[in-house]
């Protein structure tokens, strides 16, 4: 990747790291905050999902701003008050500013994606788009599995609000980087190679309505798909498998980091290929067969963090394809309300996935969590041929 672009993807992918442990930060405190607020498990999920809701509500019309202000001013505007809602609750650690600062910080979270992404298809050219992609989606990845060890370590020794402090620094660093960097390059279709130019020619002049809602559909039965095992999986193997504790939470450990690591993978092989639906599928149906292989054989828990692994590398090898299918279906300058859109799917599976999952547990159905995420990766993989199919034909009258 040339060197020209390296600034603009290391200034982005910090953005996107700082917005996963953002993510993550209340949630990484769960078993601290009861005792410090004051308040029980279920007002702290309500907290959370606010944050997902408002998120969700306001991605789409942030895309659209994104596009007409600019991508690198809203992204800079996102950190500085994502740095001040944690900051906030670092000097007031209450429930009601806990809820306020979820809003604000949900706000904020909405501009991430659309601007990320405007970014990079501006600034990246076609030819590597696949791999700055997949090193973006990386770097989230990162700042998830960061965030726990730095929010419980951090809080256990001095104090949650502190932890709430380190966030908001991490938000303030990111601002600085952005600062201190320079702007991101024009657009790379002068330079760029014929491959480059020829998939710039093919992208439509406008997303049809009907592309948009399959794309939403993917992006919510990934999210699906993915939460379950993220955020259920030592659950469910628990209370239905007869799993240890130590070797759930291994097998989970080793999905998480699998996950980032074939993020990588599937970002070299999206640069390899135009047919990145393909890609998505035939990873997603091979991860699909090997959760069956957790439902129905007694594995020993060596065997099953090494499959839970594999099935992580696979999962993670569909993000750089799910990216460049959005990309190709997105309008020249259109790709901060598209990717907007499209990833209020991700909001709409954080809000729903845990009821689902949650309720399924409740009522001691522990196999049908891993069984229901096997039918949402099968689902996805017929979305995903869908939208193929529709590109394919959409692209000759290009």
């Amino acid at each position: 990747m040339k060197s020209s672009y390296n600034g603009l993807l290391t200034q982005v992918s910090i953005a996107h790291l700082v917005s996963h442990l953002h993510i993550m930060t209340v949630p990484s405190l769960l078993p601290l905050l009861p005792g410090q607020m004051q308040v029980s498990f279920v007002e702290l999920g309500i907290a959370i999902s606010v944050f997902g809701i408002v998120s969700g509500v306001v991605q789409a019309p942030l895309g659209f701003l994104v596009d007409r202000v600019g991508a690198r001013i809203m992204l800079m505007a996102a950190l500085l008050l994502a740095s001040a809602s944690f900051g906030l609750l670092a000097v007031l650690p209450s429930y009601t500013c806990l809820l306020v600062v979820m809003v604000l910080a949900g706000v904020a979270n909405g501009v991430y994606h659309p601007a990320d992404y405007s970014l990079l298809s501006h600034g990246i050219p076609s030819d590597v788009m696949g791999r700055a992609f997949s090193i973006h989606t990386f770097a989230g990845f990162l700042g998830a599995a960061l965030a726990p060890m730095i929010m419980i370590g951090v809080a256990l020794a001095t104090s949650p609000r502190w932890s709430f402090a380190v966030s908001a620094l991490a938000a303030l660093l990111g601002w600085c980087v952005m600062f201190v960097g320079t702007a991101a390059p024009g657009r790379p279709a002068a330079a760029a190679t014929a491959k480059s130019r020829a998939t710039e020619e093919t992208r439509p002049l406008a997303t049809p309505v009907m592309t948009l809602a399959v794309l939403t559909l993917m992006f919510a039965l990934l999210g699906l798909s993915t939460g379950s095992i993220d955020k259920f999986s030592v659950s469910a193997l628990i209370q239905g498998f007869d799993v240890s504790l130590p070797a759930a939470n291994m097998a989970l450990t080793a999905f998480l980091f699998a996950s980032a690591f074939g993020v990588l993978a599937g970002g070299v092989l999206a640069d390899r290929t135009d047919k990145h639906g393909y890609v998505a599928v035939v990873a997603l149906g091979l991860a699909a067969l090997l959760v069956v292989l957790v439902i129905e054989v007694r594995l020993s828990p060596v065997l099953l963090a090494v499959v839970m692994g594999t099935t992580g590398f696979l999962t993670g090898m569909v993000a750089p394809s799910r990216d460049m299918l959005v990309r190709a279906a997105s309008p020249v300058g259109a790709e901060g309300r598209t990717f907007g859109i499209v990833s209020t799917g991700f909001n709409v599976s954080g809000v729903l996935g845990p009821i689902l999952f949650g309720f399924l547990l409740d009522r001691g159905q522990a196999s049908q969590v891993l069984w229901v995420t096997v039918g949402f990766m099968v689902a996805t993989t017929i979305v995903v041929l869908f939208q193929e199919r529709q590109q394919r034909l959409v692209q000759p009258a290009a």
